[in-house]
């Protein structure tokens, strides 16, 4: 590599971590008045996870840290829980499912590259925290749920805090939502044995997949799968635990 290609992307990087500094210094010039003005306490702690959990490992979209410093995770969780919602891990939402850490929520994010219009599906609606972050990125957002009695709660969470654009119906997410394919973006938060050939037929030509992949009792990986001229190509990201992909009987 020359020192002018090296001093070129070295230039890049400082340009795009500036820029993430200057968004998080701005969010939090306005946090106090967003705090007076919608009684959000957990202003300046959903901006510190911004910061420290998120700029910091090398999330850099500006649209991806916007979305996570105003989405509002602790009323994704149940109250007793509000306080560690903003801390470094996972958490319990009930019938043995969780919400994503910030860092993984942000990093699915960020990787499926999203762009305004474009039509995304989420299998694993969960606590719809992970749908709220995507329907910051566009208007097309699709979710499917298993869990009957999460769908239900999903619903009046979305409707209670104005997510008006998010579509969602309880299902077997296996088989996707034929019916609102091609997708440009599909976003898998359980983890599957193989990626469902289902989702594989509904992700649009050109599209992006990220699908965490493994047994519950061995180590997962995510898989970046990209689909260009109707070829399949999948690149392993990171290891990862999630919850087992579920299917109806």
């Amino acid at each position: 590599m020359s020192q002018t290609y090296r001093f070129f992307n070295q230039s890049l990087l400082a340009v795009r971590l500036q820029g993430c500094v200057l968004l998080l210094f701005l969010c939090l010039s306005m946090a106090q008045f967003s705090t007076a003005a919608n009684g959000d306490s957990y202003v300046r702690d959903r901006l510190q996870m911004v910061d420290e959990q998120l700029i910091s490992r090398g999330i850099d979209d500006p649209k991806v840290l916007h979305a996570m410093g105003s989405v509002p995770r602790h009323l994704f969780v149940d109250k007793a829980l509000r306080k560690l919602a903003y801390h470094d891990g996972p958490l319990p939402i009930g019938h043995g499912q969780t919400i994503s850490q910030p860092f993984i929520v942000a990093y699915m994010s960020q990787i499926i590259d999203l762009q305004p219009g474009q039509r995304v599906l989420e299998i694993g609606t969960g606590s719809g925290y992970q749908a709220a972050i995507l329907s910051e990125l566009t208007d097309k957002v699709y979710t499917i749920e298993i869990v009957e009695p999460l769908a239900k709660k999903v619903d009046n969470r979305f409707k209670k805090l104005g997510y008006h654009t998010i579509k969602r119906k309880q299902g077997d997410g296996y088989y996707g939502w034929p019916e609102a394919a091609p997708f440009d973006a599909i976003v898998v938060t359980a983890a599957a044995e193989y990626i469902p050939p289902p989702l594989l037929k509904q992700l649009k030509d050109g599209g992006r997949m990220i699908i965490p992949v493994g047994s519950p009792f061995r180590v997962q990986h995510l898989l970046l799968v990209t689909k260009k001229d109707g070829t399949v190509r999948t690149r392993k990201m990171m290891a990862v635990r999630f919850v087992p992909f579920r299917r109806s009987r």
